[in-house]
């Protein structure tokens, strides 16, 4: 694979590499539409390919949050046309590595070493390549090493990656009024944790020693004393991506027994943890020669504060799904509903929100769930498709709901995605037995 040797840093570099992708964009546009009036049975989906080639070869080599926005499209296989789910999905682990020489020369501007003085030895090619960081091999006094190391300039680029994708964003999802600067804010507080390694070193040993009783489920000892605020250093683990087991796996058992452990985890630390592990996307998971389950990054953990996590959980029970009047309450909990609302706004969000959380939350609402069931996950596509054409939705402000829904919607519909990838069934109820 093509290594760089520069990443673009600057606001001006890195805001001219998205007007160039946008140009392209634009062109893609023009031709296709141009061909549409030859072929008028054209489809978009040459038009898809083009444009998702264009963007990921765009956002591939800056890095940072701007191919983070990809990686994190990549995961809701219901909003994108697959062509644009293809090819983000390369960000979760498959990008264009630094090279060597630039390698060294970050090592050495973090650690004031190259990373030779500091491993017994330190493969200079990257194994694994995403948005915020790449990783290297290393041993040291005989162990095996996986060693993360954060792409320079990612962090100081966040603000203002943000600032140009803005305008867009507020175009896409309808986002009006002063409100909507919560949800970047949000966004921007989660990305700037990210590049914060010795919180993710925090993280990932607190959440590894919580869950250490849930069977099937490994984690890499980490090295504090060989980590440092822009390097990780933690056990090489062995095994397969997710998404890479699941292309080869026939077993029905054993889809079951690695989404039974990947159920208990994340709702364990939901409801006993208070805070979760909030990129469930393939490239963080790796399955094991013993089909064990391991997850290997924490940079993205959200806590979740208690006046959020109790209305957001309740609300899917059926004595409040059922009961209007304590529906409606949860829904001001929530911020879904508000105090200036018309009586027709109240109506319309009201309903649809019941129809959602009716679908989206059945899974909490039975004893075990089968994840391979297409028909609730086209029911999904369908309902989220619907909500993009409805024109009463276009018209009313769309800064609707808690900023706590962005990370936590985010980490169900990608746990979700993970599951129904391994066609698993798992017992809903089963995360009870570990927790205290």
């Amino acid at each position: 694979m093509k290594t760089l040797g520069k990443i673009p840093t600057g606001k001006i570099e890195r805001a001219s590499q998205l007007v160039k992708t946008g140009f392209k964009v634009g062109g893609n546009y023009v031709a296709y539409y141009g061909e549409k009036i030859i072929h008028p049975s054209l489809t978009r989906d040459k038009l898809n390919e083009s444009n998702a080639e264009d963007i990921y070869d765009g956002l591939k080599n800056m890095k940072g949050s701007a191919l983070k926005v990809a990686q994190m499209l990549s995961m809701d296989k219901n909003i994108l046309p697959k062509a644009y789910v293809d090819k983000f999905s390369l960000s979760q682990f498959s990008v264009p590595p630094l090279s060597a020489p630039l390698v060294r020369k970050t090592f050495k501007t973090y650690l004031g070493q190259y990373p030779e003085a500091i491993y017994d030895t330190f493969t200079p090619d990257s194994v694994n390549a995403a948005s915020i960081g790449q990783v290297h091999k290393a041993t040291k006094d005989g162990k095996q090493l996986a060693v993360k190391i954060q792409y320079p300039g990612v962090a100081d680029s966040i603000s203002s990656d943000l600032a140009i994708v803005k305008p867009f964003a507020i175009k896409m999802f309808n986002l009006q009024g002063k409100d909507s600067e919560k949800y970047f804010k949000e966004v921007e507080h989660k990305l700037l944790e990210e590049t914060d390694y010795k919180l993710e070193l925090k993280q990932g040993i607190e959440i590894a020693e919580a869950c250490k009783n849930i069977p099937n489920l490994r984690f890499p000892t980490y090295y504090p004393e060989l980590s440092s605020e822009k390097t990780i250093t933690m056990d090489w683990m062995e095994g397969e991506h997710l998404s890479e087991w699941t292309a080869h796996n026939k077993n029905q058992d054993k889809a079951n027994k690695i989404g039974q452990s990947l159920w208990d985890f994340y709702l364990f630390q939901m409801h006993q943890l208070r805070q979760v592990h909030a990129d469930p996307h393939p490239g963080n998971f790796l399955i094991d020669e013993n089909d064990n389950l391991i997850a290997i990054d924490f940079g993205c953990v959200k806590q979740i504060p208690d006046a959020f996590y109790y209305p957001y959980f309740e609300i899917s029970k059926p004595e409040i799904l059922d009961n209007v009047v304590l529906f409606m309450e949860k829904m001001y909990d929530l911020e879904v509903l508000r105090k200036d609302d018309t009586q027709h706004e109240i109506e319309y969000f009201t309903a649809l929100f019941h129809k959602m959380l009716s679908l989206c939350t059945a899974p909490f609402r039975s004893e075990n769930f089968d994840f391979s069931n297409e028909a609730f996950f086209k029911e999904i596509s369908d309902l989220g498709e619907a909500f993009s054409k409805d024109p009463q939705l276009r018209k009313m402000n769309g800064n609707r709901s808690s900023k706590h829904f962005l990370y936590i919607n985010r980490t169900f519909f990608g746990l979700y995605n993970l599951l129904h990838d391994l066609k698993a069934n798992v017992d809903t109820q089963h995360y009870k037995k570990y927790m205290f």
